[in-house]
């Protein structure tokens, strides 16, 4: 972005039009930096509940002072385990945070270190590696002659997995490469923005996913559609695959996913017939129950199809500021426990445990109210918000309302920085340095930047890593990162700290910021550092295993299982939103302006059928909760569906004031019940419910 500063305080953002990946677009949210840096409503200093239990304004050097004093009480007292991190959405804003955290949790000697990612997408990031990762990488999109995008909306929620279109105007992208020729699959339960844009669109019914993707399997390995000498080579387990699906027959698949059968099969050789492009998911089928399942099979349909790249082509991701390079080759990398290994620290509960570096969050809220060894006693919570994120709002509101010490870094007072001991009020992206880590596996060139901050952070405002850096100071223990230990006899610059989280990338980012500060302060791109997609090392040769896990099976025993809950009809389906990115956005005007409330989607047919009104208030019912919500008509849900979002609300939001502040559905739903026994998410969409006027 370019942006306009007047008297030191940002007045306006604009895309920067020279930009090689982004052209000048930018989102609505991202249009509202100013706002978000400028509002009234913005901490400039860090609060401290006092014995009344009123929040008093400190220093921060003294509320860390504070934090740290309490944090070490509360180590001696019940062990380093009692003390938990979260990281959120906000979180993930900075590129420093993640590390740092992640860093302070470890260096405490806590196994209790969380992110938002096992809230909605732990499947895709945690368990698809077991059946074996191709080295270089998947087809990207801009080479792509086909893409199935399954409940995933990327004009809205600017989000996609490698393969699927970049977040780079991609409605523009998805226009451009059907012009050349691409094929679009989008399978959803809503006829969202992208479907719109759709050759196919297959409106499946919420949680019916896998019907929809074992009946395309079904299609694809029946009439001898996928890559035969692909398969030979590289699969194991293909018989098995095969099998299962056999309880998918196309008529039967489409029954139980509510599509129609002739489109399914359209769909499956679309898909099959194309030469690139890849299945990919959004977090609505993961959260919508059975994901990983979901995951599995998409992860059939891409490797039965060898949508990947191979020998001397350019590797999909470069990853500029990604540690730990290894050779792009045409082949299976070596498979990488990421759950279950022996050594792996274990939950208390429900036989959960870590996914590859962090524990589930749906454990969280009983790792906190349950006494025994390694209660969690102490919660860090940065840029999150799990009063509104989290399964099962109240049981979670109780739990941290249960803590000893609560630290919420917030630049507002959110629904959980109201119940913290401690907020923080961190620096925001525009007064601070910061690279392009988090976002890059976008990007399918070697694009890079270090951004140099153009404000000062009002008040007594600082940066996450300087926080956790404080606190690791004042307990006397040391934070290491992947190029090794930080100095803590002094604070590291921001430099420092990013070279040191990103050691053994393709560019240190002290380069890249020397480059960019060449450019005139703009991105560049380092051609001659993309990978290149190397041969074959036969005596580092593995395989695909599609039955690991056992993962047939499952297939038989979703088909075996019920798909309906008797009394609850309708299916509550989660949503994004233009002017939300999860809980972060609601206290900006402008975006407040444009969305009041969390509207409950219906169809108009639903509506008349249950004497609803639009505008009116729904009562809407899980095994679990109600919950209110305004009335909305759409004809581009099915019938029985409501589609609301998600992270909205607080606590205490009730009927008299769902219109201002919206209803969070996460009250609708609990996470002992229904939920992933390997990734522990519990269900958050195609949440059974009933409707009733309210």
């Amino acid at each position: 972005m370019e942006a306009d500063v007047v008297d030191g305080k940002v007045v306006e953002v604009r895309g920067d039009p020279d930009d090689p990946a982004y052209g000048g677009y930018t989102c609505m949210k991202g249009r509202e930096l100013p706002d978000s840096h400028n509002s009234a409503n913005r901490l400039h200093h860090s609060l401290v509940r006092n014995e009344t239990g009123e929040f008093v304004p400190t220093p921060m050097d003294q509320a860390l002072a504070h934090v740290a004093s309490e944090l070490r009480r509360i180590i001696d007292t019940h062990g380093p385990h009692s003390v938990a991190v979260f990281m959120g959405s906000g979180g993930f804003q900075n590129s420093a945070a993640m590390s740092a955290s992640l860093s302070f949790a470890q260096a405490v000697g806590s196994r209790n270190f969380y992110t938002s990612v096992t809230l909605d997408q732990p499947a895709k990031v945690f368990t698809t590696a077991r059946y074996g990762k191709w080295m270089a990488g998947p087809n990207t999109f801009s080479e792509s002659d086909v893409a199935f995008f399954i409940g995933n909306n990327p004009i809205v929620s600017h989000y996609s997995p490698v393969g699927g279109v970049p977040p780079f105007s991609p409605s523009r992208r998805i226009r451009d490469q059907k012009a050349q020729g691409m094929k679009l699959i989008v399978a959803d339960p809503r006829e969202s923005d992208v479907a719109r844009l759709a050759d196919i669109y297959l409106p499946v019914k919420p949680g019916e996913d896998p019907a929809m993707l074992a009946g395309m399997l079904n299609v694809i390995i029946s009439e001898r559609l996928y890559d035969r000498n692909f398969v030979a080579a590289h699969v194991d387990g293909f018989d098995d695959l095969a099998e299962a699906v056999k309880a998918f027959p196309p008529e039967v698949a489409a029954a139980r996913a509510g599509l129609d059968t002739e489109q399914l099969v359209a769909a499956a050789r679309m898909f099959a017939q194309g030469s690139k492009g890849c299945a990919v998911t959004g977090t609505g089928p993961e959260m919508a129950g059975n994901g990983t399942l979901t995951e599995y099979l998409v992860v059939c349909l891409n490797t039965i199809c060898a949508r990947f790249k191979q020998d001397g082509e350019k590797a999909a991701i470069p990853g500029v500021f990604s540690p730990y390079q290894t050779a792009r080759r045409a082949q299976v990398g070596p498979q990488v426990a990421m759950f279950g290994a022996e050594g792996m620290p274990k939950s208390r509960f429900r036989g959960l445990g870590h996914l590859g570096w962090e524990m589930p969050c749906n454990v969280l809220a009983d790792e906190i109210l349950t006494p025994g060894d390694g209660q969690v006693r102490a919660l860090i919570s940065v840029g999150g918000n799990p009063v509104v994120g989290f399964p099962d709002q109240v049981k979670m509101a109780r739990a941290l309302d249960d803590l000893e010490l609560f630290v919420q870094i917030d630049p507002w007072m959110s629904a959980s920085a109201k119940r913290a001991d401690v907020v923080l009020a961190p620096s925001q992206c525009l007064e601070r340095e910061d690279i392009t880590s988090l976002s890059e596996w976008w990007h399918e060139e070697p694009y890079a930047r270090y951004t140099e901050a153009v404000v000062e952070a009002p008040g007594d405002c600082i940066d996450e890593y300087e926080m956790f850096w404080t606190l690791a100071h004042h307990l006397g223990i040391r934070m290491n990162l992947a190029g090794g230990p930080l100095p803590m006899d002094r604070k590291p610059t921001k430099q420092e700290f990013l070279d040191l989280a990103v050691t053994g990338c393709l560019v240190s980012p002290s380069q890249v910021r020397a480059d960019c500060a060449a450019n005139g302060g703009g991105a560049v791109l380092y051609p001659e550092k993309h990978p290149v997609v190397e041969p074959v090392d036969e005596s580092e040769f593995h395989r695909f295993d599609l039955a690991m896990g056992a993962m047939p099976s499952e297939i038989g025993k979703y088909a075996a299982a019920s798909a309906a809950r008797e009394g609850f009809d309708f299916r509550l389906i989660s949503r994004r939103s233009k002017t939300r990115f999860n809980s972060i956005g609601h206290p900006l005007k402008k975006l407040q302006a444009k969305t009041t409330t969390n509207p409950a989607f219906i169809h108009p047919d639903d509506i008349a059928a249950l004497g609803l009104e639009e505008g009116g208030l729904v009562a809407i019912t899980s095994p679990h909760a109600t919950i209110h919500g305004v009335v909305k008509a759409s004809d581009k849900v099915r019938r029985g569906i409501v589609s609301m979002a998600h992270a909205y609300g607080d606590a205490d939001t009730g009927k008299d004031d769902v219109r201002t502040r919206g209803a969070s559905t996460n009250r609708l739903v609990s996470e002992v019940v229904d939920y992933d026994p390997i990734t522990g998410q519990s269900l958050q969409s195609a949440i059974p419910v009933k409707l009733e006027p309210a």
